[in-house]
């Protein structure tokens, strides 16, 4: 009530009452720097304590509020990511996934917090597989890789004869 009666552009998340009540801390998310002098000094007036506002980004509101992200489970963020990495729409290439933002966009709206962590299989098993395309030979014969599955470490090849073989 007291940030709309300020006329404040900006989001309260979360409240944190310290347990001998000598501070209350206030979260909230804002798409710009907030001048809240004058909210701080009536919410002292009202709860007679020490007032603080942090302003957090979209990713740590997430992380305040918790929620299930799209594989089902509990947000990354909230169970166990103790710091958020850079991430970028390179690892979703990476992972060949869609690129469209729907897909790839957590509850907070910036790219999932799990393309980070993920990243490091993906390309530790891509590394340890043939290209898509690659020309393979065994025993005088010439093979192309026609398809990878990383998860099940094994590629599928096509020969000669346009036979096409599974390799694990």
């Amino acid at each position: 009530k007291k940030i709309n009666d300020h006329g404040l552009k900006m989001k309260l998340v979360d409240v944190e009452l310290q347990f001998d009540g000598n501070k209350i801390c206030f979260f909230f998310t804002a798409d710009k720097r907030i001048d809240f002098r004058a909210l701080v000094r009536d919410l002292a007036a009202e709860y007679r304590t020490r007032i603080e506002l942090r302003q957090i980004g979209v990713r740590d509101e997430a992380r305040r509020l918790g929620g299930i992200g799209v594989c089902g489970r509990s947000l990354c963020c909230k169970t166990f990511l103790t710091q958020f990495e850079p991430i970028t729409s390179q690892m979703a290439r990476d992972q060949n996934l869609s690129l469209s933002p729907s897909k790839i966009s957590g509850l907070c709206g910036r790219l999932m917090c799990c393309l980070a962590f993920e990243e490091g299989f993906y390309k530790f098993q891509i590394d340890s597989l043939p290209r898509v395309n690659a020309i393979l030979q065994k025993d005088g014969k010439k093979f192309i890789v026609t398809r990878i599955d990383i998860f099940s470490n094994e590629f599928t090849v096509k020969d000669e004869e346009d036979r096409y073989i599974k390799i694990n």
